[in-house]
């Protein structure tokens, strides 16, 4: 886990960015940053659960294949979580198998992106949370 100092009162939407990738995470973090939001890295599932129970996030950037604890499955759990389920989320997968994005589409994410493009992301950020 990756915590930057709380932005609550500042105004800036909270991001949570799930990757086991550290340096990919890092710099989506480092982009995100720039780009005026508040980020915090976990790098498994089980890091994510953790995260957001602690602190609600307005938007998820959540990576499929992680160790401990997969997308999927930290997925799952925080659709089945009724103070967790209606965080927006987006997949960052290298994933691109039709049923693996059915199987996401089915728990409610927003979107699914190939995380090699981080710029994409990035600038799809706002549209999803509303901006």
């Amino acid at each position: 886990m990756d915590t930057q100092p709380d932005a609550a009162q500042s105004g800036k939407k909270f991001i949570l960015v799930a990757d086991d990738t550290a340096l990919l995470a890092r710099v989506l973090a480092n982009k995100l940053t720039q780009a005026g939001y508040e980020v915090v890295i976990a790098g498994n599932g089980v890091e994510v659960l953790a995260e957001a129970i602690k602190r609600k996030p307005d938007l998820l950037l959540l990576d499929l294949i992680m160790p401990i604890k997969d997308g999927f499955t930290t997925l799952k759990e925080l659709r089945a979580d009724p103070n967790l389920a209606d965080i927006k989320v987006i997949v960052t997968s290298d994933l691109s198998q039709a049923d693996d994005m059915q199987k996401v589409q089915a728990l409610g994410v927003l979107g699914a992106f190939d995380k090699s493009n981080l710029q994409e992301i990035v600038d799809q950020v706002p549209h999803f949370l509303g901006a």
